[in-house]
């Protein structure tokens, strides 16, 4: 098989890539080596769009982060993706945190941010009531925000699909070379082989491997995993703001934030790990994020918690984006190192990525380009009025599959029929939030796989949590 241009990865820069690569006349294939898009840093992170202030002054970090918070508004829209700007507080509790908020504010103004202000304590406390009361003072962000991310990337995925991207999920790569003729000659775990004039690496906590196979510029990426609780819905209003704590060496450190789908993360930790694909949480850790973040929350409730998860970051020793064409490897471009603030600078990078590829490829516009996607119908967003007409056209919508989200079945089926659907349950849980609520799919799990089953055509045996051989059913106990 052969294409102009194949990405390595399905994470938001590589899917966000894809999709501005789609406005171009270009043979486009993602290959991603899990079941589905946003399966790897992009599933588990803070869920931030960033101001910018907390990026080094002339780094690639601080270009991209401030230049993608500006294009979250408009792209959100045209895919119909949740994304509020809720504001950022940083705060300090001591004196000596002023000066270090102050150099914040001071990074942030170089970096070209926007809606930056120093708050002192009541300023503070009149914004977040919740806040700890021994707080001196912070800095507020007015350009911050919080969205879904991996809704964001099948959303930025489904849009390049419906334009001509081919995805290919299962598709770990192995093997990469350039042969004698120019092109790259890529293998796969199962043995295929693609072939393409061009590549995007943006294969996240792997991008080194597959850097290393064709540059000598090698890459080390050194993982690193953050651990989070999330609280459940009933606490939502407690902030506003996402707070922060004043950073320390290993990032911005543990905050507490609210989501756009109404729950209270806490967290992340920051350990460097040896093992790229282990995200599995400890109790030092999450300890660690329950006793950093009653600094900034005394009064987190207890009994709150309705799951804890961890997340890797593709973390360099540089602290910044490896991005563009590698030196020594012609039409081999990188999205590498993409630790915070990627997720915000990621419809940045995608721009300016998809614009040297399309221009070295001397590609032309794709005239037929066709914005948005297929509608999403949550029923849990509808009026009563809306929801009568959605059950007249749909009986299906009458059948409340996840009460804990009110989640439908017709909802379900849905986001197994669009493009790129839904393979497995986690798969639905992204696109619908079935099994996300307090009760973590205790209630609806087993319909949601007799819905998977009836719907691929497959034996619900062989239903599984996200690919692979992670299946439910096992065996029998009695025939």
């Amino acid at each position: 098989m052969e294409y102009d241009i194949i990405i390595i990865g399905a994470g938001v820069v590589g899917a966000a890539t894809a999709r501005e690569l789609s406005r171009w006349n270009l043979r486009t294939a993602v290959l991603e080596a899990k079941d589905d898009v946003a399966c790897g840093t992009t599933k588990a992170n803070s869920a931030i769009v960033h101001s910018g202030h907390s990026t080094k002054p002339g780094s690639l970090m601080a270009k991209y982060n401030v230049r993608g918070n500006l294009l979250y508004k408009g792209i959100c829209d045209e895919l119909d993706v949740p994304f509020v700007r809720n504001t950022h507080l940083m705060v300090g509790f001591s004196d000596d945190d002023i000066p270090r908020l102050q150099k914040v504010y001071d990074d942030g103004i170089a970096n070209g941010v926007t809606g930056l202000k120093m708050l002192n304590h009541d300023e503070t406390l009149a914004l977040e009531p919740n806040l700890n009361p021994e707080i001196v003072g912070s800095l507020l962000a007015e350009t911050g925000g919080i969205v879904c991310p991996y809704e964001l990337t099948i959303a930025l995925a489904e849009n390049a699909n419906i334009n001509g991207v081919e995805f290919f999920f299962n598709s770990k790569v192995t093997g990469l070379k350039r042969r004698e003729d120019g092109k790259y000659e890529i293998t796969l775990e199962d043995g295929r082989v693609f072939v393409s004039r061009s590549v995007l690496n943006a294969a996240g906590v792997h991008s080194d491997t597959i850097n290393n196979f064709v540059s000598e510029r090698k890459l080390k990426i050194i993982p690193r995993i953050g651990e989070y609780w999330m609280l459940d819905k009933n606490y939502a209003s407690a902030f506003k703001a996402t707070i922060f704590q004043v950073p320390g060496p290993m990032g911005k450190g543990i905050l507490v934030s609210p989501t756009v789908d109404g729950t209270v993360l806490l967290g992340p930790t920051a350990k460097d790990v040896e093992d790229a694909d282990d995200v599995s949480t400890t109790g030092e850790g999450l300890k660690n994020v329950l006793d950093v973040a009653r600094r900034s929350w005394p009064n987190i409730p207890r009994g709150a918690a309705i799951t804890t998860f961890a997340g890797i970051r593709a973390h360099l020793s540089s602290h910044d984006f490896v991005l563009g064409e590698a030196a020594d490897s012609p039409m081999f471009f990188n999205a590498a190192g993409i630790e915070s603030p990627g997720l915000t600078s990621a419809p940045a990078i995608a721009e300016d990525l998809a614009a040297e590829i399309a221009d070295k490829l001397h590609a032309k516009r794709n005239d037929a380009y066709r914005p948005g996607r297929p509608p999403v119908r949550r029923f849990r967003h509808m009026t009563n009025e809306e929801r009568a007409s959605a059950i007249a056209e749909n009986p299906a919508f009458a059948r409340i599959i996840c009460r804990c989200e009110t989640v439908t079945e017709a909802e379900i089926r849905d986001a197994i029929r669009r493009p790129l659907g839904a393979r497995s349950v986690d798969a639905v849980k992204r696109r619908t939030r079935a099994g996300m609520g307090r009760c973590q799919s205790g209630f609806c799990l087993p319909r949601v796989m007799e819905i998977l089953s009836e719907e691929l055509g497959v034996p619900i045996d062989d239903v599984t949590k996200f690919g692979g051989e992670s299946k439910f059913i096992v065996g029998e106990l009695y025939k």
